[in-house]
């Protein structure tokens, strides 16, 4: 592994690499009241990921569509990534949402859009259902539906590898009937080896995603078991991300994610260039 100790970031300010903007249908926050507030925060690169879900189905519920006006989105971003330098770092990214129906129709994306650092791949429909809505758990029930999930995303790794890191992996705990209550990993073991499997073979990531923090829950995602089973499969390719929809949250809790995955056997997290990794220790 080549690895890049980039002594620019200071431990305590981690790069908050999952933050969401005015131009993320689910999202009114400034990118430049994003931006200030990282700075007055300590960090030093960010890289804004608003979302893009082609494809996603309008009777879920959602009052948002979910599609990037990338004709906006681009040039506003590399704009500000020219202003902002050299004292402040920021990357141009993108929260892709992914489902088997996709795979085929994505896996070019990023070649299309050749200023992008990273592209965080993430499963928010199911089956034509956003778990976020009780109608996901009305369909599948809460251990079968947890099931379905997490075999897309099985489905995803396998014949999708146009990204750098997969995120939030356990997402659908947020919303579930009991949330981790009765979640145990040992019966999905078998699904998450493989999806593991699939991530470091095709040489891809994941995201420590601190957002359930500060949403009801007791755990980033993916729960610490994952976290082991990744490090232990031998997976080192970590990003941190809260998450944010507002200036609030950027950065939430990355110092004591940062303790958690060094508890867990991680020495490195991880930035993007050009979608390509660079490792920095934690």
């Amino acid at each position: 592994m080549n690895s890049n100790h980039n002594t620019n970031h200071n431990s305590a300010h981690y790069p908050d690499y999952h933050l969401h903007t005015e131009f993320s249908s689910d999202c009114t926050t400034p990118i430049r009241d994003l931006i200030a507030a990282s700075r007055e925060k300590g960090l030093t690169e960010i890289c804004i990921t608003d979302h893009h879900d082609e494809d996603f189905p309008m009777d879920t519920g959602s009052p948002h569509d979910f599609q990037l006006d990338f004709d906006r989105y681009f040039p506003a971003l590399c704009a500000l990534q020219e202003e902002y330098q050299p004292d402040f770092t920021l990357k141009i990214g993108i929260e892709q949402g992914i489902m088997p129906s996709t795979c085929e129709k994505m896996s070019g994306f990023s070649a299309r859009y050749p200023m992008l650092d990273f592209i965080i791949c993430s499963s928010h429909v199911v089956d034509g259902f956003d778990p976020y809505y009780p109608a996901y758990f009305e369909k599948w029930g809460e251990a079968p539906g947890y099931r379905k999930y997490f075999e897309d995303i099985l489905y995803n790794v396998t014949h999708f590898a146009d990204y750098s890191v997969y995120g939030h992996m356990d997402y659908i705990l947020r919303y579930g009937p009991t949330k981790a209550d009765n979640f145990d990993v040992r019966d999905y073991l078998e699904l998450f080896e493989a999806i593991f499997r699939a991530i470091l073979d095709h040489g891809k990531g994941i995201e420590l995603n601190t957002g359930s923090l500060y949403r009801g829950m007791d755990f980033a995602h993916p729960h610490p078991t994952l976290l082991k089973l990744y490090r232990e499969m031998g997976g080192e390719i970590i990003t941190f991300g809260s998450d944010a929809h507002d200036t609030v949250h950027v950065g939430h809790a990355f110092a004591e994610g940062a303790e958690l995955l060094r508890s867990l056997g991680f020495k490195y997290y991880c930035t993007f260039s050009k979608l390509q990794p660079e490792f920095h220790m934690l």
